[in-house]
Parts: structure tokens; sequence; C-alpha cells
């Protein structure tokens, strides 16, 4: 089932105060008929047919945290997202996966870098 967007509850709004039935209004907006019903209804009940405010789901680590992982990675180069995340614990004592951690640096514009495995070459054999 389709979610309608703004313009689309309005449109759907329109048609019912323009006198067509929920169910003719269901079929030119492709939705189910309890969906106009309930935009109807929620319309009658808040005066207002936009989406409700939603918490979405919770950060694992603090701001606090998020610096720290950064000034970490800022000192040291080669510190791994696996080592980090072993290190930081987030909220309520839990663990935070490497993900979280390469997502928190690439929102401040940083990348996790991995330390160069192989033979380290003099000046004179780079050439």
């Amino acid at each position: 089932m389709p979610r309608l967007s703004e313009v689309d509850r309005h449109r759907a709004l329109g048609l019912l105060q323009a006198g067509l039935p929920i169910s003719e209004v269901s079929l030119r907006m492709n939705v189910n008929r309890a969906k106009i019903f309930r935009l109807r209804q929620r319309l009658h009940e808040t005066d207002t047919v936009s989406d409700r405010p939603r918490s979405g789901r919770p950060r694992c680590t603090t701001q606090r945290q998020d610096r720290n992982l950064v000034r970490n990675h800022m000192n040291n180069r080669f510190l791994s997202a696996s080592a980090s995340s072993r290190q930081t614990r987030g909220r309520n004592n839990q663990r935070i996966s490497t993900n979280t951690v390469r997502r928190r640096l690439s929102t401040f514009g940083l990348r996790v870098r991995r330390p160069y495995i192989g033979p380290i070459l003099t000046q004179c054999y780079r050439r």
C-alpha cells in the first residue's frame, strides 16, 4: 500500500469536500478505503493531516563519546575501527559496532586507515 504524500492527502480531502464518496476517492488515489476514512477522521480530530513527529532510533553513543573517537583517531592515524569499538563503550555500557565507529568518523570527514603491511623501503629503493 503506497504512503500518501502531503500533497496527495490534501488532494484526497479536496475530493471529499467536493462530494465524492470515500470509495471513489480511494480508487482515484489507489489506496485502501480505510486510509481515506482515517485521513478524514484525523482532520476532524486534530485539524491537521501532517505526519505526527516520531522519536526515531536512539543513538548508541553520546556526543562526548563521538568527540573522543575523533580525537583518538586524530592522534593515532592508524587506529583501526575494531580497536576503537573495543575501547569505547556506548550508552548503558554496551559495546558499539565497528560500523558505528566508521559512521561517526565519516560525519567528521575522517576515514579509518590501515597501516602499510609490507617491506619498508629506504629512500634509495623507492626510486
